[in-house]
């Protein structure tokens, strides 16, 4: 393959994700060990027309967003038992790095690149504002999956005043609620 075939090609490679058995242990290992944060809460995202395998899913779960430098950390909770891919690795009892996330800016394009090489899309949704995201099993690798988030209008600045945030904390006030 290629590296224009390449998933990195698709845009910036921006985030690492978890979804850890003990969220409270997770945000004090990165907050106090790592020193990643803050971190901007938000309790019971939304999504639109979730599929999860091809099939309609209403999965509840809330995340936490903070940066590590200019790499972005996101620790994800499901709070339902709807199939998806984070219950999927909860019910193995893994931990460990679940997925990183790309931004891309051509979502149809980004698809066209995974298929060629073989990606099969797990899990997708809108984002509402405009945005659209999917999770794929990249294939042959490691077991982590691949986010491509086409953001809505205002997550990239939103991503920015996070980043900035990081760049001038003392260290309290570890969790921000964004609602």
């Amino acid at each position: 393959m290629s590296a224009a075939a390449s998933i990195a090609q698709l845009g910036d490679i921006m985030q690492m994700a978890y979804v850890p058995g003990d969220c409270e242990k997770a945000l004090k290992f990165w907050t106090r060990t790592i020193g990643a944060g803050p971190f901007f809460s938000l309790e019971h995202v939304k999504l639109e027309h979730t599929r999860y395998r091809g099939e309609p899913v209403e999965i509840d779960f809330s995340i936490m967003l903070g940066y590590w430098g200019d790499m972005q950390i996101e620790l994800i909770r499901q709070h339902n038992q709807a199939p998806s891919i984070f219950k999927d690795w909860r019910d193995e009892d893994r931990e460990g790095l679940h997925h990183v996330c790309v931004l891309v800016d051509d979502m149809k394009a980004a698809r066209g690149v995974c298929a060629a090489m073989g990606g099969t899309v797990l899990q997708e949704a809108l984002v509402p504002g405009g945005g659209e995201v999917i999770y794929l099993d990249p294939g042959d690798g490691p077991g982590s999956l691949v986010e491509l988030l086409n953001p809505a209008p205002g997550t990239r600045e939103f991503f920015k005043m996070m980043r900035e945030a990081h760049r001038s904390w003392d260290g309290t006030e570890a969790v921000r609620s964004l609602g």
